[in-house]
């Protein structure tokens, strides 16, 4: 399996879940549903924040159940993605 670096994110706006639509890795573009497939697969992401590489994880909401990604619990705000460039 191999390690990449999300670099850009597509979010859909200010609607309640706030879901990050797409990934830019590599210079391409990923559907959520195509990233979840590839964490289920093994792959590994990371975001650089501050010189860092900050892993990005799988989670399930509590509430809807919904799978989304998220960065794991640094010195930093919550989801390291939400900071990243909307392209």
């Amino acid at each position: 399996m191999a390690d990449y670096y999300i670099t850009a994110t597509q979010k859909d706006g200010p609607d309640p879940d706030y879901r990050i639509d797409a990934f830019r890795v590599n210079g391409d573009w990923y559907s959520l549903e195509q990233m979840l497939g590839f964490v289920r697969a093994g792959h590994r992401f990371f975001v650089v924040v501050w010189g860092r590489a900050i892993p990005v994880i799988k989670k399930v909401h509590p509430r809807t159940f919904r799978e989304y990604l998220t960065t794991t619990p640094d010195s930093f705000p919550p989801n390291n993605l939400l900071n990243l460039p909307d392209s």
